[in-house]
């Protein structure tokens, strides 16, 4: 199993490098694993990854990307919730990244 050391606290990771424990989400782990990705978060990542929360607590699943660009789109508009915008935050992979980033599980249909 991998870890991730955040502020001197081992957080377990598995293979994929997604939360074990979805409770050891916070923001500093959010940062610890944009790190690993070579990614820097911005506001519109933190808009995105607040939202991919709030999508988890209200269905249970962590969504694939049509239903992450239709969400993203319900909630924020068409400006944001469109796959040229979600693609170039999240490095071409928005369902599996931004849930890695958001401490929930790996979308089900993702390979």
């Amino acid at each position: 199993m991998n870890t991730l050391n955040v502020a001197g606290q081992h957080i377990a990771l598995d293979k994929d490098g997604y939360l074990v424990d979805l409770q050891d989400w916070s923001g500093p782990v959010a940062e610890a694993l944009a790190e690993t990705e070579e990614l820097q978060l911005s506001a519109e990542h933190w808009e995105i990854l607040q939202l991919l929360r709030a999508f988890y607590d209200e269905f249970q699943l962590s969504p694939a990307n049509r239903p992450l660009i239709k969400y993203v789109a319900l909630k924020l508009g068409p400006e944001k919730g469109n796959s040229l915008h979600l693609n170039r935050l999240f490095k071409g992979t928005p369902a599996k990244l931004a849930a890695k980033l958001a401490g929930l599980p790996k979308p089900t249909n993702c390979l």
